[in-house]
């Protein structure tokens, strides 16, 4: 199955320090231009004695939606170069917060082009990559002795068993991409002997 984005894979902050500047970069998977602003938010009360925050984010699995804020820096040196950075790397749904606490040195345009993407990449590093796709999660009850069957099947096809809830019988929550499914439920028809207790329920997710 193709990946339909990347994005990434949790929140994460990194440091660095350049000619006395102190960069802190934030980021965060979002889903809404409204998420990365309540992100930028809270970015910006943590840090209310900073004298620069640059906002910035890319969202959309195509990357349609970007955005970004120099905010007092020269303009192009700051917001922009984070957006680029991130469309470069592949990486959307993401927002990027970096604060500049300003040491007394002016990094000059080229410099501060550098200190804003490359915060912003470090940041990315801390935080890792997800590949988001489109999953199936199919769940039904199996009686104890066919879970054993399932398990050893699991082995070499491809589906994960995702859950499993013990109770009179046992109800198994399966995951596995879309064109796996005919194999999946071939299989399981072959282990139920044809004979459901109950209809399996199928759901489509992005994970």
């Amino acid at each position: 199955m193709a990946v339909l984005y990347t994005t990434a894979a949790k929140e994460a902050c990194a440091e660095q320090t350049i000619e006395r500047s102190r960069f802190i970069a934030y980021i965060r998977p979002v889903s809404s231009r409204e998420e990365a602003e309540a992100f930028f938010d809270h970015v910006n009360d943590m840090h209310k004695d900073a004298r620069h925050c640059v906002p910035a984010f890319v969202i959309g699995d195509k990357m349609q939606l970007q955005w970004a804020s120099d905010n007092g820096e020269p303009q192009g040196t700051a917001g922009a170069p984070i957006v680029q950075l991130l469309v470069k790397e592949g990486v959307t749904n993401v927002a990027v917060g970096v604060i500049r606490y300003f040491g007394g040195i002016k990094l000059g345009t080229g410099g501060l082009v550098r200190a804003y993407s490359s915060s912003a990449r470090l940041a990315l590093e801390a935080a890792g990559r997800h590949d988001v796709r489109e999953m199936t999660e199919l769940s039904l009850p199996i009686s104890y002795s066919q879970l054993g069957r399932l398990q050893n099947a699991e082995k070499t096809m491809a589906f994960d068993i995702s859950g499993t809830e013990f109770a009179e019988n046992v109800r198994v929550k399966l995951l596995f991409e879309p064109e796996q499914r005919d194999a999946v439920m071939t299989l399981l028809t072959d282990i139920m002997g044809g004979k459901w207790i109950e209809e399996p329920q199928a759901i489509d997710l992005v994970v």
